[in-house]
């Protein structure tokens, strides 16, 4: 093989540091994602997947301590047949405190992986980190997420495939509720409580912005295409000069009352414009509805 048919990040960590909130944000960024790969065969699907994929195109796959621990022990001579085989690769590894982590299961209620072979929450992080040495010696970048929310997580994954895969700006639209707070990661934020608002109708109290009847109600309405109008004409405009500043990700939100339907449909309504505009690093996250 001449030149490199994709590009692979391996994503793994801790079980609790953010492992799948940075899948699904590479997933939001064109990859092919797999969770929860057994590491032994990571060779084979990847040369399955990248022949089923455009020239270029992109993978990443998660492979953490679900796998067994002595395939783990191989990830040094599995990702040297990959690398043989033309693939650029990258494994960016999810480190956490561990009273973080504690924290984190104690508020989620949800089970360490290890903890089915009876031990404590605090040895089975303990030995989850042993048996993850192997992936941590391998690791082009450890991201800490101790004090990382999931917005800042999902920037930094972004900023990491920016930084080593030479991508344009990535433009993340989110929508909110005036009432919860304004996201404090926002760079631009729109007010859209001056536009109708169809909390008022019955019919359409129960939908959001992203529902067909939510849109036909905007649509028709000739203030919310103006402010459309005008918004998209700002975002064209100084779009550009942020990818001068070599900037990796811009967050443009729109505010509502309750975050439900004006918010929900400017931030879909952008992000398609911008997708049509052949941007293809464009996510939408509305904070409301998640």
């Amino acid at each position: 093989m001449n030149e490199t048919t994709a590009t692979l990040i391996i994503v793994s960590g801790l079980s609790g540091s953010g492992k799948s909130v940075a899948l699904r944000t590479l997933e939001d960024l064109g990859f092919y994602c797999i969770d929860n790969l057994p590491a032994k065969l990571l060779p084979s699907t990847v040369a399955d997947i990248a022949a089923d994929i455009e020239q270029g195109g992109r993978i990443a796959v998660s492979i953490d301590v679900r796998n067994l621990s002595h395939d783990l022990s191989r990830m040094g001579q599995l990702l040297s047949e990959v690398n043989a085989a033309g693939y650029q690769t990258r494994l960016v590894f999810f480190d956490t405190e561990d009273a973080v982590l504690i924290k984190r299961f104690s508020d989620t209620r949800r089970k360490h992986p290890l903890s089915l072979r009876g031990l404590t929450l605090s040895d089975a992080i303990a030995e989850e980190r042993k048996q993850l040495r192997p992936l941590v010696a391998l690791a082009d970048t450890v991201i800490d997420s101790s004090e990382m929310n999931v917005h800042q997580l999902r920037k930094r994954v972004i900023d990491e495939v920016q930084d080593h895969a030479g991508q344009a700006v990535s433009v993340l639209f989110e929508s909110f509720a005036y009432k919860k707070g304004v996201p404090s990661d926002a760079d631009f934020v729109f007010d859209t409580r001056c536009l109708p608002n169809p909390h008022w109708l019955p019919a359409l109290r129960p939908l959001s912005g992203k529902d067909a009847p939510v849109r036909a109600y905007f649509e028709a309405d000739e203030t919310v295409r103006v402010y459309l109008a005008q918004v998209t004409a700002f975002i064209d405009a100084w779009l550009p000069r942020f990818e001068s500043e070599s900037r990796s990700y811009l967050t443009v939100a729109f505010g509502c009352t309750g975050g439900r339907h004006r918010s929900v449909y400017l931030a879909e309504s952008l992000a398609r414009h911008c997708a049509a505009s052949g941007r293809d690093k464009v996510m939408v996250h509305h904070r409301e509805l998640e």
